[in-house]
């Protein structure tokens, strides 16, 4: 009865107006950015190792880590191989469409969360319904968004990757789902409890090294099997639009679930990854917006890519059409999900698949858990802000988010992906009817940072230049700016 209640939920969030919405919203700011994914690309990889961190905020790069360890999850394993599993090989075309289009979303919702960002008990904090109230006006939206948040990041998100570091653990070494879900609840308490500062630290830390390892696995195993490389890829663009017979009646399919998975993998549009981003100490809030656009490649085009590549190269993967019947079965004994990524490696590396993917998905979903934990905290501070409670209230969401990894260790795999699901379609909706109304402020702020490096100068962020008046937090730090150079003045005069 509940499975099949959020069965039909699924349905009515991710149905065809999602997939051409996102798609349509991710079209139109790559062409009123001027095609900001190609043309600053270099900036964007720049803007990861400029600035610094302050007491209010992160590094650049800390809060882009915080993104990515949110975007770099179980998603990036299992969901591709789902994606593969109901769409087809083509399914992977379209997740590279998603993550290019999603990538100009992200920097558009993340130069809007530095715009409106606040500081709360001392740190940076912000994200869509902080934007939503003080951008739009629009304080119930705001409201909305930030109750649908801590819904998912506290309830259904965590379920998700759980059970996937379980059943992982699980298959390659035989332990007990509750042993592993009480180390990973104990593991994200001692980070989580430790604030912002700490959670950053931790991500900037593993992040870069685990997502390195495993797209070198990936290459790897692509070059050993160097002769099968030219036929996949042919197999990817054919599906990709049905003209291949095996996949020719599955064309929306193939399109909904690569760019379902895209959307779950990446949080392009979600307006997640935004909240990270409002942690970071930056002079301009376009970059940490490119900043956090390359963090969508590096999770799609990279880590999700190679995942697809792994599976597809090495035929580890079943394929069933909309009507439920195998269309391909190259492991009959083997379900959608991790099993496929282990039987890929095993194919090379005989016997090495299944320690490898639980590792690999331990560190993948626990630098996403505590992502989670950022993002609730970021909610929780929106809906009591200015009560005395909050701090309590958020050491309580925290101790509820433990319990939901402790939990969904349990829970049927079906079923976690509904709540994930469930979870990041109710606040995409919002998350992206806001953008659209904030359209034209997005657009004078991105011109802004590309007119001040046109003429040299290293871009610095002065609200009212472009009709903002009620971004007190950019206020004080262009003041705090102005009074330094003026300083520094004196003291060479």
């Amino acid at each position: 009865m509940l499975e099949s209640v959020t069965g039909r939920l699924v349905e009515l969030l991710w149905s065809t107006p999602m997939i051409i919405f996102i798609l349509a919203v991710g079209v139109l700011f790559t062409v009123l950015l001027r095609a900001p994914q190609i043309v600053r690309v270099g900036d964007m990889a720049k803007q990861l190792v400029v600035g610094g961190d302050s007491q209010q905020g992160v590094s650049s790069f800390q809060a882009f880590a915080m993104a990515l360890a949110g975007r770099i999850g179980v998603g990036n394993i299992a969901g591709v191989a789902t994606a593969i599993h109901f769409g087809g090989p083509g399914a992977l075309f379209w997740m590279w469409v998603t993550a290019f289009v999603g990538s100009a979303i992200a920097v558009v919702e993340s130069s809007l969360a530095q715009v409106w960002k606040e500081e709360i008990n001392g740190e940076y904090r912000g994200g869509p319904a902080y934007y939503i109230a003080k951008g739009i006006g629009w304080k119930w939206l705001a409201m909305v968004y930030a109750v649908a948040a801590v819904f998912a990041f506290t309830i259904s998100g965590p379920s998700i990757q759980s059970f996937n570091i379980a059943a992982s653990v699980d298959n390659a070494w035989g332990i007990d789902p509750r042993i592993t879900g009480a180390l990973v609840a104990v593991l994200f308490s001692l980070v989580v409890f430790g604030g912002m500062k700490r959670i950053g630290k931790v991500c900037g830390f593993i992040v870069p090294f685990m997502a390195a390892a495993y797209i070198l696995l990936g290459l790897v195993i692509l070059a050993m099997n160097a002769s099968a490389v030219p036929a996949m890829f042919s197999l990817i663009f054919s599906s990709a639009f049905g003209q291949d017979a095996m996949f020719g009646g599955m064309l929306g399919a193939i399109i909904m679930w690569g760019v379902k998975r895209a959307i779950y993998s990446s949080e392009a549009g979600t307006g997640s990854g935004a909240q990270a981003s409002a942690a970071a100490e930056v002079s301009h809030p376009v970059k940490q917006g490119l900043a956090q656009g390359f963090s969508v490649y590096v999770d799609t085009l990279f880590v999700c890519t190679i995942t697809g590549l792994m599976i597809l190269v090495t035929n580890s993967y079943n394929v069933v059409g909309p009507d439920g019947t195998n269309i391909v079965e190259y492991v009959p004994d083997l379900n959608a999900g991790p099993a496929y990524t282990q039987a890929a490696i095993d194919a090379t590396f005989s016997g090495m698949g299944s320690s490898f993917i639980a590792i690999a998905m331990f560190f993948f979903a626990f630098t996403t858990l505590l992502s989670f934990g950022f993002y609730s905290d970021t909610n929780v501070a929106y809906i009591l802000r200015k009560s005395r409670h909050e701090k309590k209230v958020i050491n309580v969401v925290r101790v509820v988010l433990a319990l939901s990894i402790l939990l969904g260790a349990f829970r049927s795999s079906d079923f976690a992906w509904s709540l994930a699901d469930i979870g990041v379609g109710l606040y995409t909706w919002i998350n992206l009817f806001a953008l659209l109304l904030l359209t034209r402020k997005a657009v004078a702020v991105f011109r802004d940072y590309v007119e001040q490096r046109k003429s040299g100068k290293d871009p610095v962020f002065e609200p009212r230049r472009v009709g903002i008046d009620n971004a007190p937090v950019w206020d004080a730090i262009y003041t705090r700016r102005e009074e330094t150079a003026k300083y520094q003045a004196r003291q060479n005069a």
